[in-house]
């Protein structure tokens, strides 16, 4: 077992600073990607359209816009939960197909090395206590080391002291730390994270910033609170409210497009008065 958290797998490993320049490598194959991704509920509107993505070995990537547009739909599409209405998700360069998921040894692999993370704990905690929980799903993967595994990760997530508690009376902030630790117990390669900080205190959510950055997982991160989006990643991918990808690039360019923020509805702009004056000006949404 590997239990340093930042040398999970080769991916985003540092190179070696006295080698010798060489010629640029090419980019790493797609380790999950959508191709043409639609979604649709029967009878019901599209809520995904003609989404195309790639996420590469080491990414680290924020998936932006206003409540509405798709994004944990998205996340679920691409973690296998629900079956898309047109196009494709791959991973590894195989098909995420409902066939691919029922044949063992693919669905076992595939459910060890892309986990999500929902944006409400209570939705994944069912054990009796927090060791139990975060010990499930090595045990159902038959995966080694079940003791060291739970202590390692409630170490680094810091949930020793609950260990014997029932996760149901934990704080918002508390349960999510554990769903991540039961997560990460598996050792994934890609992490797909629903509004990860919606349940925390600001000193949590500062803690969880740093934990998560120095991570070597794939990562894809929603967030509401355009504030944090910058140090979640340094890409971003916007879902307009047409439910279409409306940008895919890097981050900081983004947030400094007042343009851009306005038509994706993530700034909005109201008056205020000051004494006699009255002016106006953009805020953003930083939803909880």
């Amino acid at each position: 077992m590997n239990r340093d958290p930042l040398k999970t797998g080769t991916e985003g490993a540092v190179p070696d600073q006295g080698a010798t320049a060489g010629p640029p490598r090419p980019p790493s194959p797609a380790l999950l990607e959508a191709e043409g991704l639609g979604f649709r509920l029967d009878g019901a509107k599209d809520l995904l359209q003609d989404i195309n993505l790639a996420l590469r070995p080491g990414d680290k990537v924020v998936l932006l816009g206003a409540n509405g547009t798709g994004k944990s739909t998205l996340l679920r599409l691409l973690n296998g939960l629900l079956t898309p209405s047109q196009g494709e998700v791959r991973y590894d360069g195989q098909p995420l197909t409902r066939e691919a998921l029922r044949k063992p040894d693919f669905h076992r692999r595939f459910r060890r090395e892309v986990v999500l993370l929902f944006q409400h704990p209570d939705a994944m905690l069912f054990n009796p206590t927090v060791a139990d929980e975060i010990a499930f799903g090595p045990r159902q993967l038959g995966l080694p080391d079940l003791d060291d595994r739970v202590r390692h990760w409630a170490g680094l997530l810091r949930l020793e002291p609950l260990l014997g508690r029932t996760p149901f009376s934990l704080s918002g902030g508390e349960k999510q730390r554990v769903c991540l630790a039961a997560l990460l117990a598996l050792e994934p390669r890609v992490l797909l994270l629903d509004e990860p900080t919606a349940n925390m205190d600001p000193r949590s959510t500062g803690w969880l910033i740093d934990f998560l950055a120095d991570l070597r997982q794939t990562a894809l991160v929603t967030t509401h609170n355009l504030s944090l989006a910058g140090e979640l990643g340094d890409r971003c991918l916007v879902l307009g409210e047409d439910h279409r990808l409306i940008y895919d690039g890097e981050i900081g360019a983004f947030l400094r497009d007042g343009d851009a923020l306005l038509a994706a509805n993530l700034v909005h702009s109201h008056r205020h008065r000051h004494g006699e004056k009255l002016h106006a000006h953009f805020h953003v949404h930083d939803w909880d």
